[in-house]
């Protein structure tokens, strides 16, 4: 009998710990639809995810929040999702947040700028599902 109520009071002991810290998702989409959707899928799947509805206010809410990863739109009101990107690059509490671009910008002078800017990847709205988004932000952050 002793022996399960020690297990009885283990299974409340852990039960009730708060739970591990979620990997917090920052996505910088102006259109919030869109913004939704990928917010309702990541929170799907675990993550806590905030929003920003435009270039300035992804840079002040990374700043803030210190987000564990960056899903940047690239053409927003305030500040292109660009120059987001080298603000980020140069500030020592952003720099190294992984940054996707997820836009629907898909030239081959804009990938390769997204990247030589530090992007960890380019993502084409278009090409890839939500689900298939939040299996890379899983890859970067897991």
């Amino acid at each position: 009998m002793k022996r399960i109520f020690a297990i009885m009071a283990v299974y409340k002991y852990f039960k009730f710990m708060p739970n591990e810290k979620k990997k917090l998702v920052l996505i910088a989409e102006d259109d919030t639809m869109i913004g939704s959707m990928y917010r309702t899928k990541l929170e799907a799947s675990g993550f806590e995810v905030i929003i920003a509805n435009n270039g300035g206010d992804a840079l002040k809410l990374a700043l803030e929040n210190r987000p564990d990863i960056l899903l940047l739109d690239i053409i927003m009101p305030q500040l292109d999702g660009f120059s987001v990107m080298q603000e980020l690059a140069i500030n020592d509490k952003t720099k190294k947040i992984p940054v996707i671009f997820l836009t629907n910008l898909g030239t081959e002078e804009d990938i390769d700028k997204g990247k030589k800017l530090g992007a960890a990847d380019y993502i084409v709205k278009a090409n890839l599902t939500p689900t298939e988004v939040v299996e890379k932000v899983k890859k970067y952050i897991g």
